[in-house]
C-alpha cells in the first residue's frame, strides 16, 4: 500500500498551562481546549494507519498566532513532523517573526486565515502589510496554506490568484481544495442565512470558474481533507469521481491529502481510508502523488 503524508493534521497539547490557547485578530472570546490529541498520539495513530509523514498546522482558533506546540511536536520528530504556523500577516512584525522561526526553530509552513464567515475582507492576505509577509515566504521557499470560509470564495479566490501570479515563487495551498464545500460550522451558519451550502454534483462538483482559473498558476495547489468527503458523502458523491474530475482539471501535481484530524470528527482509521477512496479513479503513479509526492515536494523538496 502507498504510504500517505498527511498535510493537514492539528495537534493539541495535553499541557494548557505551557500551551495556553489564544485568539487570532478579531476574535472575541478565548477558546475552550477540547480533549488533547499530542504528537505522540498522532505518531502512534499514523503508524496504525500507513501514514509516514503529516504536517501538523497549528489549529488557528485554538491558539491564536502562537504556535509554539506545533513546532515543538515536529522538532521532536523532524524526519515524520512538519510544522505550519499561523500568522497574522497584518500585524508589521510577522515578516521577522517568520524568518526567525523558519531559520532556528525549522518552521515548515505557515497559514493565513479568516476569523468570521460573514465579514467580506481580503485585508487579511492582501493588504500592503500582508504583502511584505508574502515577500518574506518568497524568500524563504515557505510554503502557505490558506483557508477561507466558503462565503467568501468567489471573491476571495481571484484576489488570491493575483498574490500567486506576483509571487510564483511561493508554494500556495488552498486548504479544503476552494470548492463549494462548507464545514459542519458553516453549514449551521448559512441554513441560519437562508443560504444553500450543498455539494454540487456532476459535471463540474462545485468547481466554479474563479477556482478553475488557477489551472494555468502552478504554484497553487490544493488540499483535499474530510471536510471535503463529509459535505461530498451528505451529498452521496463519489469521492473517487470528484478527486478524478479535480486532477483532470488541474494535473496530477496540484492535489494532496490532508485528514483535519484534531478538528473534524471521526477516526483517524476513517479519514486514511477516506484517502485511498479518494483515490480510486486515479492510476497508480497520480496515486502516489496525491497520496504523498506533491506533499513531499512541496514540503520536503524546498531549499532556504
Amino acid at each position: 500500500m502507498i504510504p500517505l503524508f498527511d498535510t493537514h493534521a492539528h495537534p493539541i497539547a495535553d499541557d494548557p498551562a505551557r500551551y495556553p490557547p489564544g485568539r487570532l485578530r478579531g476574535q472575541d472570546e478565548l477558546p475552550q481546549l477540547p480533549p488533547p490529541l499530542t504528537g505522540e498520539m498522532l505518531l502512534a495513530e499514523m503508524d496504525r494507519n500507513g501514514v509516514a509523514q503529516a504536517c501538523l498546522v497549528q489549529r488557528a482558533h485554538l491558539y491564536g498566532y502562537d504556535n509554539s506546540y506545533a513546532i515543538d511536536c515536529a522538532a521532536a520528530a523532524p524526519d515524520r513532523l512538519v510544522s505550519v504556523g499561523v500568522f497574522d500577516a497584518q500585524d508589521s512584525a510577522t515578516p521577522g517573526i517568520v524568518e526567525r522561526l523558519a531559520r532556528e526553530r525549522g518552521l515548515g509552513g505557515a497559514r493565513l486565515c479568516a476569523v468570521r464567515p460573514w465579514e467580506l475582507d481580503t485585508g487579511w492576505f492582501n493588504s500592503p502589510t500582508a504583502m511584505r509577509f508574502w515577500a518574506t515566504a518568497g524568500a524563504l521557499r515557505l510554503p502557505v496554506a490558506i483557508i477561507f470560509f466558503h462565503y467568501h470564495l468567489r471573491y476571495a479566490l481571484p484576489a488570491l490568484r493575483l498574490v500567486a501570479t506576483l509571487h510564483p515563487e511561493v508554494p500556495i495551498i488552498v486548504d479544503h481544495v476552494g470548492a463549494g464545500h462548507a464545514s459542519g460550522t458553516e453549514v449551521r451558519w448559512g441554513e441560519q442565512q437562508g443560504l444553500d451550502m450543498a455539494a454540487p454534483g456532476a459535471p463540474d462538483f462545485g468547481i466554479p470558474d474563479y477556482l478553475a482559473s488557477f489551472a494555468d498558476c502552478p504554484n497553487v495547489s490544493f488540499k483535499l481533507t474530510q471536510i471535503n468527503v463529509d459535505r461530498l458523502r451528505d451529498a452521496s458523491i463519489p469521492l473517487g469521481r470528484f478527486v478524478r474530475r479535480f486532477t483532470d482539471l488541474f494535473g496530477p501535481d496540484r492535489l494532496m491529502w490532508g485528514s483535519d484530524i484534531g478538528q473534524s470528527g471521526g477516526s483517524y482509521a476513517d479519514m486514511a481510508a477516506a484517502a485511498h477512496e479518494a483515490g480510486a479513479e486515479l492510476s497508480e503513479d497520480e496515486r502516489r502523488r496525491f497520496f504523498a509526492g506533491n506533499a513531499q515536494a512541496i514540503y520536503r523538496g524546498r531549499g532556504n
